[in-house]
């Protein structure tokens, strides 16, 4: 119904059709998933990267020989880094965005493969990525309630002695501390930890060290 008269390889076939279609149904699952977590790249976004990932394909074997149909896809997988390298940013001392450049990549990766026909790997595909992506969260607050990381500044004068007191107050408010940068000028002494534990014995630490009067300045 689909085709058209004249060279099948200028003109919109019913597999092609379909293709598209399919690719529509698998990356907007994924990219509603996305929505639904209010993220950068939602559904509109993942819809057209499949598409475009899905024609490209489909392009690079209408145009190109037997020898070289990957010659326009092999070049997708550049174009999308790019494209995901994007959504990567750095806010204070966390990188954020490498879930969504990850989705991007996969994303195109399953719009090749329906492009290319591989219908059954592209939706087993689309079927990992959505119970990863709907599992993995919970199991990411379950390891931060219990392993969450946080890092810690004290500034004191200097009593001729250097803070590894301090490591022991981590010690018996059960957080495990790694020692960071300190140093000493002008009669005053600064030390950095970074300490994991739960969000509990971190608040315990915390109320701890604000009732030492010797201490200058506390970052937490």
């Amino acid at each position: 119904m689909w085709e058209i008269l004249g060279d099948n390889n200028k003109f919109l076939t019913a597999a092609e059709v379909n293709k598209f279609l399919i690719t529509i149904l698998l990356c907007g699952i994924i990219g509603a998933e996305r929505e639904y977590r209010s993220k950068s790249a939602g559904l509109k976004t993942m819809i057209m990267i499949g598409l475009g990932s899905a024609l490209f394909t489909v392009l690079s074997i209408k145009i190109g020989d037997a020898s070289s149909h990957d010659r326009i896809a092999a070049n997708i997988v550049t174009g999308i880094g790019f494209l995901g390298a994007g959504v990567i940013f750095k806010e204070e001392n966390r990188v954020k965005g490498l879930t969504t450049a990850c989705v991007i990549w996969i994303v195109a990766a399953i719009g090749m493969a329906v492009g290319s026909g591989y219908f059954i790997q592209a939706t087993g595909v689309t079927i990992v990525v959505v119970i990863s992506l709907m599992v993995f969260p919970y199991v990411e607050n379950i390891a931060e309630r219990r392993f969450t990381k946080r890092t810690y500044r004290v500034v004191k004068m200097y009593e001729n002695k250097d803070l590894d007191n301090y490591e022991l107050i981590f010690k018996q408010h059960k957080l495990k501390a790694e020692r960071g940068h300190h140093q000493l000028a002008n009669g005053i002494i600064t030390g950095v930890w970074t300490a994991v534990g739960s969000p509990k014995k971190h608040h315990e630490f915390v109320e701890a060290m604000l009732k030492d009067e010797d201490i200058l300045e506390f970052d937490f």
